[in-house]
């Protein structure tokens, strides 16, 4: 590895056949993992925790200190993990007392101008588009796609493979499964197309569709409309995934715009 254009720090831990263009720059604490790309004029900040075939586009900064006023120096990472891929002048702060860390899971795609604030938990083959804005400590649940520009208060909760509508404002959680849309944000249905291409069969689907009509479109406040699906439906990981979702939400859920499933 020879950048002689690089401002590469000689305790930075870089592995094996990792790239680093002109004029970008690695701290003292930082870990690269091999086969990765750190791109012109990006910015490795100390505690950064990269995995291997991480992909750092020019202008990206990649464990700044937390815009936090709590934030009292303390010692805390970013981890991002395997094949994630993090485009032009996103930026992701590293974590602060609350939970010292901020993790970005394997194989998503941060687009351009994205930010993940302070403590942010991110989970795995998550797309966050252009410009989306995650506030501190929130968390993003799998396979998650959200929309151009979306902003996602500090603490909420998303859950796993929802999508969302570009330009969202995210004042509440969102259950998994679901397509969110409208101002404010609200259920919009099912993400049956997104849940069909990640394997899952049509009986899943509709369990899925069964139990959120149950929440959503029955008239019902969220403690009833659970204690129903608790008591009507059969067991299943699908249900306990949903259930358990409701029962530690701390901001609240969105509501619904609809009255019907789409299907």
């Amino acid at each position: 590895m020879n950048q002689p254009l690089a401002n590469i720090h000689p305790k930075a831990k870089i592995g094996k056949d990792v790239v680093i263009e002109p004029f970008a720059t690695i701290q003292e604490d930082t870990v690269i993992g091999d086969n990765s790309n750190i791109g012109a004029n990006a910015v490795i900040m100390n505690g950064a925790r990269l995995g291997t075939n991480v992909k750092v586009f020019p202008g990206a900064v990649i464990s700044a200190i937390p815009q936090d006023l709590k934030f009292n120096g303390e010692v805390s990472t970013v981890e991002i993990g395997n094949n994630t891929v993090v485009r032009e002048f996103v930026t992701i702060n590293r974590g602060t007392v609350a939970k010292g860390k901020t993790i970005v899971g394997n194989n998503c795609l941060l687009m351009a101008y994205s930010h993940v604030a302070h403590d942010c938990i991110i989970g795995n083959n998550v797309i966050f588009a252009n410009g989306v804005q995650a506030a501190g400590e929130v968390e993003v649940g799998d396979y998650a796609i959200l929309g151009g520009s979306t902003l996602v208060h500090q603490f909420c909760k998303i859950g796993a493979h929802v999508m969302t509508q570009g330009g969202l404002k995210v004042l509440k959680d969102i259950p998994p499964f679901v397509m969110a849309a409208r101002e404010p944000a609200a259920f919009a249905g099912v993400n049956s197309v997104g849940l069909k291409r990640r394997g899952f069969t049509s009986e899943q689907i509709e369990e899925i569709k069964d139990i959120y009509r149950v929440i959503f479109n029955k008239g019902l406040n969220y403690t009833n409309a659970v204690k129903k699906v608790k008591d009507e439906f059969p067991d299943s990981d699908l249900k306990n995934i949903i259930i358990d979702f409701f029962e530690k939400s701390d901001r609240g859920v969105i509501p619904s715009y609809s009255s019907e499933l789409k299907k």
